[in-house]
């Protein structure tokens, strides 16, 4: 019989498929990248397979299902994530079985019966409050690389509104340093928009950039300003890795203020409260965010407000308290995924 290897099949699928046929943005094929470096990682683990021995028979009677479970109960993924994942499966199956009809066809045929799992509503956004945005940033130590690193991070995600791919996009030309400190983000449909972050979290991304020599004028223009120790261009998993552990420690500090599961959007919602309830219109902040429709902003509006006019006034939040580093590494996956 045959051997129908999966890889080959894969690599015509992001070399070709997704960026010319479908014309996807490349944010959206980073977002189909990790869901297979995160299947090729769970295949070797689970089947001792190197990614050019793995057959479209090595993923069917349930394995993918089994997958699709690890990431919810292992990696901590929510619903929304894990349904991004098997969707991105779903569109790769359906482009395999063209490529490779008689190897394909019961791995096409078994996911596209996996039912999406039901993403629970919520009544509210989920966003820090101004205490809670103090605490957060005061915990990254700054006389650490990697502390400086995490303290700007934090302080950028909060400060410019930026969705987790558009900071981990930013590079060195996409920051102005001046009078207004602006960056440049790359958001959804390869949009692109400029923001302009206030003065103390300007001055910590200006001191991190220049400790890390990416101020200079010979900096390369195109460099990441955020990167993980393992890669140039900082990955989501690393960013949301590096925002769990510090809602972790503020929650162990403070557990009668952190209640809800965060994540690096809760940063952007953050910002987007913290703006109207000082009183910025609605079509500012949509502006600010990126929104497409007015609408989506509008859900801001439906929280209830209990400190109007005191956000983004108080006290400095940029202080410094000790705290060590952890990875998520995903790195046994071939280079074209990289």
């Amino acid at each position: 019989m045959k051997k129908s290897y999966f890889l080959p099949v894969l690599a015509d699928f992001f070399s070709s498929y997704l960026p010319h046929t479908k014309g996807l943005s490349q944010n959206t094929i980073r977002s189909y990248k990790q869901a297979f470096k995160l299947l090729i990682e769970f295949v070797n683990a689970e089947k001792q397979l190197s990614p050019e021995k793995i057959e479209f028979r090595h993923l069917e009677k349930g394995f993918i299902e089994s997958w699709l479970n690890w990431l919810v109960i292992s990696r901590d993924c929510s619903a929304q994530t894990r349904n991004h994942r098997l969707a991105a499966l779903v569109t790769f199956a359906r482009f395999a079985v063209q490529k490779d009809f008689d190897g394909a066809l019961a791995f096409v045929s078994e996911i596209e019966h996996i039912p999406k799992m039901k993403v629970p509503k919520r009544n509210k956004t989920v966003h820090f409050t101004k205490e809670e945005m103090s605490i957060l940033l005061r915990l990254p130590d700054s006389l650490s690389e990697t502390g400086k690193r995490n303290k700007a991070i934090l302080s950028t995600l909060y400060a410019s509104g930026a969705r987790a791919q558009e900071l981990c996009d930013i590079t060195v030309g996409d920051v102005i340093f001046g009078e207004k400190t602006t960056l440049t983000l790359h958001g959804k449909g390869d949009k692109t928009r400029t923001v302009i972050i206030p003065e103390q979290s300007a001055a910590l991304l200006k001191s991190y950039m220049e400790y890390f020599k990416l101020c200079g004028r010979m900096t390369d223009k195109r460099k990441h300003v955020f990167s993980s120790q393992t890669n140039e261009h900082m990955t989501i998993s690393c960013l949301e890795a590096i925002v769990k552990k510090y809602v972790r420690k503020a929650k162990q500090l403070r557990p009668d203020l952190f209640c809800d599961k965060y994540s690096p959007h809760s940063f952007r919602h953050s910002i987007a409260m913290h703006m109207l309830e000082s009183g910025v219109p609605i079509p500012v902040i949509k502006t600010f965010l990126g929104h497409s429709s007015i609408s989506t902003t509008m859900v801001y509006a439906e929280a209830d407000f209990n400190l109007v006019n005191k956000y983004l006034r108080d006290k400095d939040p940029y202080a410094e308290q000790d705290i060590a580093e952890e990875y998520v590494k995903v790195s046994f996956v071939p280079d074209f995924l990289r």
